[in-house]
């Protein structure tokens, strides 16, 4: 089940939060409770994306984008994800999560997030492609970061980002039935 009480709290926690530029990184705070964990008693890998759902989504509301999608009456969707998983995190473990927007290109917006222990360790880290829709198909990332704030230039992709795309490229789709 979705935890949308969880995601309700992060969105009143930092409601009152500064505002957050288009590529700043929004800083949050979890804790693996019982129903996140897996039968090996760890934070579940699917629990794990929907966590960072809680944290994307309050980056977005910082950033402006909720705003703007309300406005316009446009939406979000996912696209592709890339995520690694370096530590456990167990029962009553709690994390910061770390959420930005990277880069963006014609199409896709790169959200890169990131969970960190209190040892200073990664656990796990993850990049989205994730696209603004309309009735009409795909938004421009530009066109909706002009809506948030026009000032905002456009960083340098990062090179790792950059490869992700270009293995996605070479990536058969539809994959090969056998």
């Amino acid at each position: 089940m979705y935890p949308a009480i969880r995601l309700i709290a992060q969105m009143i926690k930092h409601r009152n939060d500064p505002p957050l530029p288009v590529t700043g990184t929004h800083v949050s705070r979890h804790m693996c409770l019982p129903w996140d964990i897996d039968m090996w008693m760890e934070l579940n890998n699917g629990r794990t994306l929907t966590l960072y759902d809680l944290g994307r989504t309050t980056a977005a509301q910082r950033a402006g984008l909720v705003k703007v999608l309300r406005r316009k009456k446009w939406g979000l969707t996912m696209a592709g994800a890339s995520v690694r998983y370096r530590r456990r995190i167990r029962t009553f473990e709690t994390v910061e999560m770390r959420s930005r927007l990277s880069w963006w290109d014609d199409r896709f917006f790169y959200v890169e997030q990131s969970m960190w222990k209190k040892n200073g360790e990664c656990a796990n880290h993850i990049v989205y492609r994730s696209a603004v829709t309309s009735k009409a198909g795909i938004v421009a990332p530009q066109a909706v970061v002009d809506e948030i704030d026009a000032t905002t230039q456009k960083p340098t992709v990062p090179e790792w980002i950059a490869a992700w795309i270009e293995a996605e490229e070479k990536r058969p789709w539809p994959p090969m039935q056998e």
